[in-house]
Parts: structure tokens; C-alpha cells; sequence
């Protein structure tokens, strides 16, 4: 199973792509790895997406039980060749062991999480308002609501999570639990990978007796098969998590259709961290210090997550936590960013924000062994430059940060507005900040998806209550989640039954489905026991 191929998977069968070739590279080394991978051509794109429609209708139709049994088979086989998996990503990204296999360990957990969502009913909970002939001054009629799957789904491999965020990633777990079939669209970076992961998911869908147009796995570039996928008609919607420009350029197709299309991309974010006086009082300015340095440099700092941007206040205590930053800093050694084209970026994002005239350096660590290891370094720059200075808060991907010297909530309060949007804040406080830190809650609302306290981003529990999601750019789709069992909501269309004769109700929303919301004559809603509230996850991993 783990012998490469180079070839596509269209409906599980193996195609040679009638177009250009290109190769893995390992990025500590340069070394070019093989084998080729082809790229496909216009029709051969043309049937993978004509291969979901034609799977769409006895897909759509499967017991929640079968479509459960399918994402744990998926996930068996993910475990199954978890040593070639590892080994072959850290040839194609230069991340660690430990790293990647903890992502496997993400992978699987997600896929058997949507599993137990679709298993137990929790993904679609079905409304019903039951008919009241005798209602004045007029009857109620019998309406019913259930959640239908949208359609084939087309799902983008993210650089920097080959596993996590690409071919059995949240995106295409989340879709197909929906009953979505899907198409991944391959990162080029790390195909050998993805081979891996598409031939598991295919000997999934073979295994479980599914149509083989349920998945299909796709080389080619972004700007010619991505864009392509996109535009076909047939596609009901889209899955990214990469740069803005590429999440942009998707969704300008999705719309220029016509009949346009939701694109779910996760794209960029500097995720402010803010300290309050309290958090820095005593050892606490070396203590934070340490667990920014750690959340900062981890994986790079190729994480969505990272904390690109730490608002400090003035005064002894932000000095301090700004020297022990400076110190700490200098002593971290640049790791492997995932390709060359990201550590070019990397580059030109630090040497843009060492130009400007309010920058100055608080320090900066060495040039790792090998290539593409560029030093981490963390700049400074006052609250006033930042809200002049658009530059000062644009998302840097690596190790790289500004700290921003801001003094007194009112002036925070009014940097904080002038940000976009993000994935995630963070607020570093103890109780003697209850008071600054409620006046910041409203405002972080409004600019983020997650907001934690005394924590760091850069690590994404998957779970049940998870919004990995944010207001634009952040995200396309501010309404939703790319992590956690809501993640399946993207992927589904609420569909409303007046009137319809109890012998033509679907099993979700008849009398004897467990797993309706009832809404009774007073106005109350009751749920039955099984669909309260959820409360289980999977486990932690960053992004």
C-alpha cells in the first residue's frame, strides 16, 4: 500500500495525469524526491468531479450507521501505515517525528469523531412543530426540519498540516460524515503524503461497498485544476485553509458563477495575545516570556495560531517581560520551514517590517542548520504606530512577532479596533484585571472566533464546543468552523416539510426519531434526553 505511485485517484482508480510533472522537495536539504507526480489535465478534473455527482445520490442515502462504520474504516487504515505516513512527511515538510505523528493521532480522532456525530444523531438534530388545528386565529400546520448534504465537496491540502488540514483532514471528514462525497485537490508540497492518505480513504470507500466516486484525489496546480474544480458546476462547495490570496482567488470564482458557491477558507490571522498588568506582576514577566517563546517557535511558527502580535504595557513589568523576550529569543535556533517558497516569504515578511521607521529588533535567534531555517525574532513597535501602520499587524508566517507597547486600557481598547480579524485572542490576566479584562471581552467578540484566558493559541482541541473560525479575513465564512463537530454544519442545508403525509417522512424527522427538538403548543422546547447538550472531544494539536 505504501509503494508510491505519482498518480492521481479518480473513483479509486489509479491515473496517470496527462499534464506537467513536478516533485516533492525535501526542504532541510533541497533534495528533489521522487517519485514524479503528473498532473491532470482539463477532463481528466472534469470526471473525478463528474465520478462525486454521479456518487452523490446513493451516498446522500446511506444510514448514519454505514457512513459512521466508513469514517472508522477510513481512520483504521490511516493507522494502519502510520510509519510510512510519518516518514514520508517529515522527507516532505521537515517537520519532526513527534509532530507528525500527534497529527496522525489528530487525523484519526477527527474522523472518529464524525463518526460518533453521525452515528448518534448529534449533527442534525431534527425540529419539529407539531400541527395545532385548534390554534386561534389560525391552525398551525405540521412543519418538520431536517439538515440534507449539500452536494460534492471540493477540499484544498493545506502546507502546513499535511494530515491534520489536507486529504483526511477536517475538511474532507467533516464533508463526507455530511454525505458529501469529495475531491481533494493535493498539495503539491507534500504529495507522497497525500498518496498515502487518498489510497486509504479509497480502500475505505471499496471496503465499506460505497459508490467509488465517494472520493477522489487530484494533482495539478492551483491556478489551472483549483480554479477549475471550483468553477464546475456540479461542485456544491469548497474547503481551504492556506494563504489569503489563494482562500481570495477561490472564492472570486465560487462567486463569478452562476450559481455561486459558499468557499469555507481559513486564511490568515496574527492572533493578538494581551497582557494585562496583573499576568506580569513578580516572576511572572519571565514566565510568560518563556511560554510565548515556546508557543512562538513551535513548528516554526507555521502555525495559524501563533501569537503574531503581543500588546504589553508600559511600565517596569512590560519592560521586563520585553528584556526576558529579548533573551530568550536570542537563544532559539531557526528550524525547517516546511518549503522553500514559504521560507522566501518568511524573509521578505521580516525584512518589510524591518524597514519601517516605528520597528525596532528585541532580538533575534540563529540561522538553523540545513536550509530554509531562518532565525526567529521578535520586534517593537507603540499602539500609536500600529494603528498608523498597517504593515505592523500583517501576518508573518513563521517565527516572527511584534510586541506592542501600549499604555492604559483606553488606549488598547482603541488598538484593538483598528485590527482585523482573527482567528483568536488571548487575554494573560489574574483577578486583580477582572475589571480591564471585561471591558475587553465585547471587543474581542467582535474580533475573533476564540477567545482564551491564560493560555496560548497554537494548539486546537477538537471537540464539540471547538470554533477554529473568525471574521474576516480570517476567514471567508465567519459563521462557521473549519475544527469540531460543528464543522459538519457547513456541509448540510435545512430543509423544511409542511403538511407531508406521515408514509412519506424521512426516518429523521418521523414521530419515533429519537432525535428530534419538539416544539410544544406553550412555546417551549423540550429535547429529548439523548440530544442535550454534547460534551466529549478527541484531543489537542495545534494550528
Amino acid at each position: 500500500m505504501t509503494a508510491l505511485t505519482g498518480l492521481s485517484l479518480i473513483a479509486g482508480d489509479p491515473v496517470t495525469g496527462n499534464g506537467a510533472t513536478t516533485n516533492a522537495v525535501d526542504p532541510s536539504t533541497g533534495q528533489t524526491l521522487t517519485p514524479d507526480y503528473t498532473f491532470l489535465d482539463e477532463a481528466q478534473v472534469d470526471a473525478a468531479v463528474d465520478a462525486a455527482a454521479q456518487a452523490f445520490a446513493s451516498y446522500r442515502a446511506t444510514t448514519p450507521t454505514q457512513r459512521a462504520a466508513f469514517l472508522e474504516t477510513i481512520a483504521d487504515n490511516i493507522e494502519a501505515v502510520r510509519e510510512a505516513i510519518v516518514d514520508r512527511a517529515m522527507s516532505e515538510t521537515g517537520l519532526p517525528s513527534a509532530r507528525l505523528t500527534g497529527e496522525v493521532g489528530r487525523t484519526v480522532g477527527q474522523l472518529r469523531l464524525f463518526a460518533e456525530v453521525v452515528r448518534t444523531g448529534n449533527f442534525h438534530a431534527s425540529r419539529i412543530d407539531p400541527a395545532q388545528p385548534d390554534r386561534t386565529p389560525a391552525p398551525r400546520l405540521d412543519i418538520r426540519q431536517r439538515k440534507v448534504p449539500v452536494g460534492p465537496v471540493v477540499v484544498f491540502g493545506a502546507s502546513n498540516f499535511p494530515l491534520a488540514f489536507s486529504v483526511a483532514g477536517g475538511d474532507t471528514a467533516s464533508a463526507l460524515a455530511a454525505g458529501c462525497p469529495v475531491v481533494v485537490k493535493a498539495h503539491n508540497a507534500h504529495p507522497g503524503t497525500g498518496e498515502i492518505v487518498g489510497r486509504a480513504i479509497a480502500e475505505a470507500v471499496t471496503a465499506n461497498g460505497l459508490h467509488p466516486g465517494v472520493f477522489s484525489l487530484v494533482f495539478g496546480p492551483g491556478s489551472s485544476v483549483g480554479q477549475r474544480l471550483v468553477a464546475d458546476s456540479r461542485v456544491a462547495a469548497v474547503g481551504f485553509t492556506g494563504s489569503r490570496s489563494g482562500g481570495l482567488a477561490l472564492q472570486s470564482t465560487a462567486q463569478a458563477r452562476k450559481v455561486p458557491i459558499p468557499v469555507y477558507a481559513e486564511m490568515s490571522s496574527v492572533n493578538p495575545v494581551i497582557l494585562l498588568d496583573g499576568a506580569l506582576a513578580g516572576d511572572g514577566a519571565r514566565v510568560v516570556a518563556e511560554q510565548f517563546i515556546t508557543s512562538l517557535t513551535g513548528s516554526s511558527g507555521q502555525l495559524c495560531t501563533a501569537p503574531g502580535l503581543v500588546l504589553v504595557p508600559t511600565g517596569a513589568d512590560g519592560d521586563a517581560f520585553a528584556e526576558a523576550v529579548g533573551q530568550l529569543i536570542a537563544q532559539q535556533t531557526g528550524q525547517t520551514m516546511l518549503t522553500p517558497s514559504i521560507a522566501e516569504a518568511f524573509d521578505r515578511g521580516v525584512a518589510a517590517l524591518s524597514s519601517q521607521d516605528d520597528v525596532s529588533t528585541v532580538g533575534t535567534g540563529t540561522v538553523g542548520e540545513g536550509q530554509n531555517a531562518p532565525a526567529p525574532v521578535v520586534f517593537t513597535a507603540t499602539s500609536a504606530a500600529v494603528r498608523e501602520n498597517e504593515v505592523l499587524s500583517e501576518e508573518i508566517f513563521g517565527a516572527a512577532s511584534v510586541l506592542v507597547r501600549y499604555d492604559g486600557i483606553d488606549d488598547l481598547l482603541d488598538t484593538l479596533t483598528g485590527i482585523e480579524g482573527q482567528l483568536t485572542t488571548t487575554i494573560h490576566a489574574t483577578d486583580a484585571d477582572t475589571e480591564a479584562a471585561g471591558r475587553l471581552l465585547p471587543v474581542l467578540e467582535d474580533l475573533s472566533g476564540r477567545i482564551l484566558f491564560n493560555g496560548w493559541p497554537t494548539g486546537v482541541e477538537v471537540g464539540h464546543a471547538m470554533v477554529h473560525g473568525g471574521p474576516f479575513p480570517a476567514t471567508s465564512a465567519p459563521g462557521t468552523t473549519s475544527v469540531g463537530s460543528l464543522a459538519i454544519d457547513r456541509f448540510l442545508r435545512p430543509v423544511a416539510y409542511q403538511s407531508v403525509p406521515v408514509g412519506l417522512l424521512p426516518e429523521p424527522i418521523a414521530d419515533d426519531n429519537p432525535w428530534s427538538v419538539v416544539q410544544m403548543v406553550d412555546g417551549v422546547v423540550t429535547t429529548p434526553d439523548q440530544a442535550g447538550a454534547v460534551r466529549s472531544g478527541t484531543g489537542a494539536a495545534g494550528s
